[in-house]
């Protein structure tokens, strides 16, 4: 993947994790720009994105500790470095547990 290829796909991710939170219940506000978003739930903890491009990896920090993964061309999805979750799996869990909401981030996997 080159440098532009990934941060298209770090761009196109984000625009996508945008609208699963337009459609959330709870107050869920977001800032981004430059690769870097912040989701401040309603109890005020955050879930922040950025994209690191010298190692091509988006990196997700939640109260239950900092994420990295790895965009997976073979399986068009994020997988978390350490053991292969996805993107989607890891957002799912985040936000139930910070937001105390279910949300679906499966249009991620595509």
């Amino acid at each position: 993947m080159t440098e532009s290829e990934f941060m298209t796909q770090v761009d196109e991710t984000l625009e996508q994790i945008e609208e699963v939170l337009d459609d959330a219940e709870g107050d869920l506000d977001y800032e981004g720009q430059g690769g870097m978003m912040t989701v401040t739930c309603e109890n005020g903890s955050q879930i922040i994105f950025t994209r690191q491009p010298p190692v091509k990896q988006l990196w997700v920090a939640t109260r239950n500790g900092g994420f990295h993964f790895d965009y997976n061309t073979d399986q068009s999805q994020w997988l978390r470095d350490s053991d292969g979750a996805s993107l989607s799996e890891v957002l799912t869990a985040a936000f139930a547990d910070q937001a105390g909401e279910t949300l679906d981030f499966s249009p991620l996997a595509q």
